[in-house]
């Protein structure tokens, strides 16, 4: 199979190559910017400032007005200042996204007038202040108070206990000026009570004094410490005693306070209000779906171009072999490649329908990202992280060089699996998401857009597998993608439809949290395979739409690779309901390492279509030429 590496290329960089590749020549240009291999965490921290100051104001690129109208342009960029430094994709995050991206989505226009631009040029860098001590995922549980005075018409922001003081904050330890401070409302109440309690609302506090950049009165900052990974963010931990703040610094677009201390709101219940706060910040969770996808790439090339340089035994009196050639290197590496290229599509129709939402604020559109930006944000961000270890190993001693790049790679990604919403919980999110849809059909509901199929697989699933195509074990059979999507949905529906009645049973007993946790390891499987579905129509959508034939060709067989791979992965499901009968389960093993070996013969010319230059993997044995030599000269020979 022939493939052509430019039209590939074309069709995966899409339309914001050109954006990226002035990342990346900014970055070239400037040796000085560029993150050396061995830095101090002072050090790290103050070039990946100078790094963030000079895409900004040298290379002219300000993400902040993408950030709510053009988001694809903005997860492109963030994209590329990822894959130069993962530190310095988490600290433009946090400024544009979390903190810029508070302000946007969560005040009204008087505050857009009064920070847009500073927030845009840097010279007011600020934080994300809604993660605690005590709490990080039960963002209902914040304990830090927001209390209004009336006589004064300001909020009073105080840290209550130990518990609440704001941890693991970025931009906090050093650089920051502000922070978006989430905390509880509290208004003076004229009852037995004394105060009302309206939820957790998001307040704009400055943390230090614009000229001498020292602490303001009343607000303790203290450094987090070195981190696994990361260390170019300066993370800190903030409290606050009796800080006052104007009324105007509370974020008003769902919830406000008048100057006699009314509250108005257009959603009528906390859990409402919350509930669309939260909303408008999945924007964190799409872009690290996204950016994970770009640290697999990156790994993958370096580890599949190493494979192919590197040579080591053979058959006697004859030339050794690359080690891509032996079977069970292409067992690690070709169906993560495929993994790759699916998690890119799928990642892309999210950032797509992200960006679609923030035009259109479509319902079903705001439910249908948040389910799939949280499954595939858990998904994506597991898979890529235990990927960067079967790397490393796949390149042996050489893939424990520091300057070939898997172990910051792999610390630098790690926390992925935890920020933005922890995995476990994000998977939980989802499979609660399929049970209401669930109920909704039983009750002649509809369902929401990416749910769809569970109305006519939950009917023709349940019913027993057919003994006739259980036995099929064509090559053409195994390759439909009618074939592979229907095992994957039968399997999703199967799980949901089991987890529903046992969840029944148990919550007679144990009550609802109860049931939960007692299933809670089979709520985590259906969701997984929820999102994997989800994945492989994207990735079939993608091979179907590719214009050029060369291209289509090897995606086709690059898809194939990652449904059947995932088939055979969990093939116990499959036959322990007589789904695909014992020959058919030895015919998807088969298939699945021929086109494993497949997938290798054209693996140069699928990892060169990321279209990553040197300049950008940066590893020694990953270079396009003379990768040995670059090697030694690096040590010092």
């Amino acid at each position: 199979m022939s493939v052509n590496t430019a039209s590939l290329s074309s069709y995966m960089r899409g339309k914001h190559r050109d954006i990226q590749d002035k990342v990346f020549a900014y970055f070239n240009a400037n040796p000085h910017l560029q993150t050396p291999v061995e830095i101090s965490k002072d050090d790290h921290r103050q070039l990946c400032m100078k790094q963030l100051l000079g895409l900004v104001r040298e290379a002219g690129i300000r993400p902040l007005r993408y950030v709510t109208n053009d988001p694809e342009k903005y997860f492109a960029i963030l994209e590329a200042v990822g894959s130069v430094d993962m530190s310095l994709g988490i600290k433009m995050g946090v400024q544009y996204s979390l903190w810029g991206g508070s302000v946007l989505n969560l005040g009204t226009q008087k505050h857009k007038d009064k920070y847009f631009d500073g927030i845009d040029n840097l010279d007011y860098p600020g934080c994300f202040a809604m993660t605690e001590l005590h709490h990080g995922s039960n963002v209902q549980g914040l304990q830090t108070v927001a209390t209004f005075d009336p006589l004064t018409d300001e909020f009073i922001i105080d840290t209550p206990n130990d518990g609440a003081i704001k941890w693991w904050i970025g931009n906090a330890a050093v650089h920051g000026k502000f922070a978006s401070v989430f905390a509880r409302l509290k208004l003076p109440a004229y009852d037995a009570k004394g105060v009302s309690d309206m939820g957790v609302h998001a307040f704009i506090v400055p943390i230090r004094d614009m000229e001498t950049h020292q602490p303001l009165p009343g607000i303790e900052i203290h450094d987090c410490g070195h981190k696994v990974g990361l260390n170019g963010v300066d993370n800190g931990a903030l409290r606050f005693r009796s800080v006052r703040i104007p009324r105007d610094n509370l974020l008003n677009r769902f919830g406000d306070v008048s100057r006699d201390g009314k509250y108005t709101s257009s959603l009528p219940t906390v859990n409402k209000r919350f509930a669309a706060t939260l909303g408008e910040l999945v924007g964190g969770r799409v872009g690290l779906a996204y950016s994970s996808v770009s640290v697999l790439k990156v790994a993958a090339t370096i580890a599949i171009r190493y494979s192919l340089l590197r040579q080591q035994f053979g058959p006697p009196n004859q030339p050794e072999v690359s080690i891509l050639d032996y079977q069970s290197q292409q067992h690690k590496l070709m169906p993560m490649l495929a993994s790759t290229y699916a998690f890119y599509f799928a990642t892309t129709n999210l950032v797509e329908k992200y960006s679609q939402m923030k035009k259109t604020h479509d319902e079903e559109l705001v439910a249908d990202v948040h389910a799939l930006s949280a499954g595939l944000k858990a998904y994506v961000t597991s898979y890529t992280a235990k990927s960067l270890s079967i790397c490393r190993e796949a390149c042996g001693g050489h893939g424990y060089a520091a300057v070939n790049r898997f172990g910051i790679l792999r610390n630098d990604h790690d926390i992925f699996q935890t920020f933005e919403g922890d995995n476990t919980v994000l998977l939980q999110q989802v499979a609660a998401d399929l049970l209401k849809q669930y109920q909704r059909k039983f009750k002649g509901g509809t369902f929401a857009v990416t749910w769809n199929y569970l109305r006519e697989s939950m009917n023709t699933y349940l019913s027993q597998p057919n003994p006739v195509t259980a036995r099929w074990e064509g090559e053409d059979h195994l390759r439909d993608p009618k074939f592979q999507l229907d095992a994957f949905r039968y399997r999703t529906s199967r799980l949901l439809q089991s987890v529903a009645v046992r969840l029944r049973k148990h919550s007679k007993s144990l009550g609802d949290f109860g049931a939960w946790n007692r299933c809670l390891n089979h709520l985590l499987t259906l969701a997984e395979s929820h999102i994997e579905t989800v994945i492989l129509a994207k990735f079939i959508e993608a091979v179907q739409s590719c214009p050029d034939p060369s291209s289509q060709a090897a995606l086709k067989l690059v898809c194939d690779l990652y449904a059947l791979d995932r088939i055979w992965n969990d093939i116990g499901t499959y036959r322990n309901v007589d789904y695909v009968a014992p020959n058919k389960a030895k015919a998807i093993h088969k298939l699945s390492e021929y086109l494993s070996f497949q997938v290798r013969n054209i693996a140069r010319e699928l990892v060169d279509a990321f279209d990553l230059p040197d300049h950008v993997t940066r590893a020694p044995i990953a270079m396009q030429s003379e990768a040995y030599s670059q090697y030694t000269q690096y040590v010092g020979f």
